[in-house]
């Protein structure tokens, strides 16, 4: 079944290419294709540099080769809402009626059960979906490998910068659609809501040889990390600041803090990687006194002085109430 289905999605193919794909030897893949001669599958093959094996044309087969696993998956995909964004929700919503109905009765069943009881919110707490009007004409570009002119707006000067892009692919992270594109020099990230004007062009590109999307993206959330963490801070925490302390922080930081955790008598000094002195200082006070910042010295002096500014404005407020509040004695 997987041989057939690979043939169906990827076309002519050699016996060692599908060996390679499947994990199998090659003998194993000469006497598949023996099995589905002999089932009726009108497959043939070629011999030759350019040969391969090859479904006669217009062959489909039926779904009844998925478990009942992989069709219950396929109703957790999440893929309305972003698929809507894309300009495919209807074809999706079509998809997934003919997919329902080619499925057998038990594990229709099963596959509605899914439906209705599970349901993915991509975007995180707190955070609606970014509104990405230009996201349609950046989709095309990327479907059909054309040129993509944006107008875009970034964080630093010049604010905003037009550029004529060759389009690799869309990541949706969070409930925000990233445009992974090619730039005059290097492939870099660009935030589809930031898109300013965008003009799909006539003129298509080649793709990079050998680009992975899905690894691309993962080094590049991995080096994002690494460039973001630009120092180190010790810190003691208490039982309880210990207890919470991963839901303070980001998942880097806090694998860093498990690694290098040492207990002393009750509390716990870690080591974790650190943006900036500002932004350390507020993932402490955010902890309160669950925390205790050892080193290095200009974090801990950061963090001293908002404390004091902190407790100049509370004291000031609260001694003129003390002498002149009424109904009793302070």
């Amino acid at each position: 079944m997987s041989l057939l289905l690979l043939l169906q999605t990827k076309g002519r193919m050699t016996a060692r290419a599908l060996a390679d794909e499947l994990e199998v030897s090659v003998r194993t893949i000469y006497r598949d294709v023996e099995s589905l001669h002999a089932a009726g599958v009108p497959l043939y093959g070629d011999a030759g540099p350019q040969g391969g094996y090859q479904l006669l044309d217009g062959y489909r087969t039926k779904l009844t080769g998925l478990t009942e696993q992989e069709a219950e998956s396929l109703f957790l995909a999440g893929l309305p809402g972003p698929a809507a964004d894309l300009g495919f929700g209807e074809a999706v919503s079509a998809a997934q009626l003919k997919l329902m109905a080619a499925l057998p009765s038990p594990m229709r069943d099963k596959a509605e059960r899914m439906a209705t009881r599970f349901h993915l919110d991509a975007p995180a707490w707190y955070y609606d979906p970014e509104r990405s009007p230009l996201l349609e004409p950046v989709a095309d570009a990327v479907w059909r490998e054309r040129l993509l002119e944006v107008t875009y707006r970034r964080w630093q000067a010049p604010e905003e910068v037009t550029r004529v892009l060759r389009p690799l692919g869309l990541v949706l992270k969070a409930g925000r659609w990233y445009l992974v594109a090619l730039g005059a020099s290097r492939i870099s990230t660009y935030r589809v809501s930031q898109i300013q004007a965008a003009t799909v062009l006539d003129e298509p590109f080649t793709r990079p040889a050998g680009f992975d999307l899905a690894a691309h993206w993962a080094a590049s959330l991995e080096d994002f990390q690494a460039r973001q963490h630009t120092g180190e801070a010790v810190i003691r925490l208490s039982p309880r600041g210990w207890e919470s302390f991963s839901s303070h922080v980001l998942p880097v930081v806090a694998k860093a803090a498990e690694e290098s955790a040492v207990h002393e008598g009750g509390r716990v000094r870690v080591t974790i990687p650190i943006e900036s002195i500002g932004h350390a200082t507020g993932m402490v006070l955010r902890m309160g006194g669950e925390a205790e910042v050892l080193a290095p010295d200009e974090l801990r002096e950061r963090v001293t002085a908002v404390v004091r500014e902190l407790a100049a404005i509370y004291l000031s407020q609260v001694g003129p109430q003390l002498h002149t509040g009424g109904g009793g004695d302070p």
